[in-house]
């Protein structure tokens, strides 16, 4: 009985309800001005994809600065312990090696970009 009226109450007030209309605007459909009217702003696509690559690089670099000063301060508090110092070079090489991979890739990415860039333009 519950159902019942919970069913005709949801009938009775369909009458009321404002229509929701998913249809976009002729705006929207006319291709570049679309992410200037979601709020995108107008800035390239290519720039974007460079602008978020140069802050994962950046974050990166960062990171693998911060492993080489780790692998240092264990080289240098090693007290002679021969361990200790074979893990702090251990520690220093790889971040050497993650540095020399991150300018690597920028490089390339970088490259990549500026080659759509010319390509397209």
């Amino acid at each position: 009985m519950r159902m019942r009226t919970r069913a005709a109450g949801a009938i009775a007030a369909l009458p009321f309800a404002k229509p929701a209309f998913a249809q976009l605007s002729a705006t929207v459909n006319e291709g570049l001005g679309y992410s200037t009217i979601v709020g995108w702003g107008t800035q390239d696509l290519r720039t974007t994809i460079m602008l978020i690559i140069n802050i994962l690089m950046g974050f990166l670099g960062v990171v693998a600065v911060v492993g080489i000063f780790w692998g240092g301060f264990k080289y240098m508090t090693a007290g002679g312990n021969e361990e200790q110092a074979a893990g702090g070079k251990n520690v220093i090489i790889a971040g050497v090696v993650g540095l020399a991979i991150i300018f690597a890739a920028y490089a390339i990415a970088s490259f990549a970009v500026n080659s759509l860039v010319n390509a397209t333009s």
